[in-house]
């Protein structure tokens, strides 16, 4: 394990801050609503691949500057090219961007997205594509990819976006491109909370001190177990399980906290 570069720096596109274990992502281009670019989405897969062996960073928030998370692919930047390219160089495109759900799916940190304002697009995915989601009551989320004449199809929507709300709501939402109300979304489990804006990111940050105090390593078992027994009959799951327990209980942090349960104490996990 080592460090990811530094404890703070910046490209164009977003700020990296880690501070107590926890990294913070900011999308900072808040005079457009936080877009994403070719460049961004590179940058942010390459980030999250990195996370697999960041062993300063045991959780990550992900947000957005200026009063909104993320306004998905960039029009000028981003939509206007593509309508010029062929079909190998718009595969690449679509196998970037689904790389970046994927690095964020099986990197062993959690990934809490604190949600203000506009989350469409992309930036809604990335918000799906977190394990968990905080939101204002501003919040508006949209995957609106058929209202630029797109399948709803894109990122790993159809996989994921059912299987956190259930199929016949995700159904609804990438048929017509609506946005989605931050209480429709506490409502139905697509949000963890919602809460008053000038408390948002403090809340993400507090959820994420918490995790990344608790048992690294088996946090990253229960994150791989998560995404990896999507596709698994209830036999394979319950093996899967059984292996990944039974590693965890060679670990350190396993026999710390017995013996601070049996010093009547609060264990102190190492992630190791």
């Amino acid at each position: 394990m080592y460090k990811l570069i530094a404890a703070q720096w910046q490209t164009r596109h977003f700020q990296w801050q880690v501070k107590d274990r926890v990294a913070t992502i900011t999308l900072n281009r808040p005079e457009r609503k936080n877009p994403l670019t070719f460049e961004s989405y590179a940058e942010l897969r390459d980030t999250f691949q990195r996370l697999n062996h960041a062993g300063d960073v045991r959780a990550v928030v992900l947000t957005g500057e200026g009063g909104n998370f993320c306004s998905g692919g960039d029009v000028h930047e981003i939509i206007g090219p593509l309508t010029k390219m062929d079909m190998p160089d718009l595969m690449r495109f679509t196998r970037m961007t689904g790389a970046l759900v994927r690095e964020m799916r099986t990197c062993p940190q959690p990934v809490i997205a604190a949600v203000d304002g506009v989350c469409a697009g992309a930036g809604a995915i990335l918000s799906m594509a977190s394990d968990l989601r905080y939101a204002t009551p501003e919040a508006k989320t949209a995957f609106l990819f058929v209202r630029v004449g797109l399948a709803g199809c894109d990122m790993g929507a159809c996989a994921i976006l059912p299987r956190i709300i259930g199929q016949g709501r995700a159904s609804e939402l990438l048929y017509t491109g609506r946005s989605m109300s931050a209480h429709e979304g506490l409502a139905w489990g697509y949000f963890n909370e919602v809460v008053p804006k000038e408390e948002l990111l403090v809340k993400a940050q507090n959820m994420a001190q918490a995790i990344a105090e608790g048992p690294a390593f088996a946090h990253a078992m229960t994150k791989k177990c998560l995404h990896q027994e999507w596709n698994q009959s209830i036999e394979q799951a319950l093996e899967t399980e059984a292996e990944a327990q039974a590693i965890c209980m060679q670990t350190k942090d396993f026999e710390r906290a017995y013996q601070a349960f049996a010093a009547k104490q609060k264990p102190k996990f190492e992630g190791d």
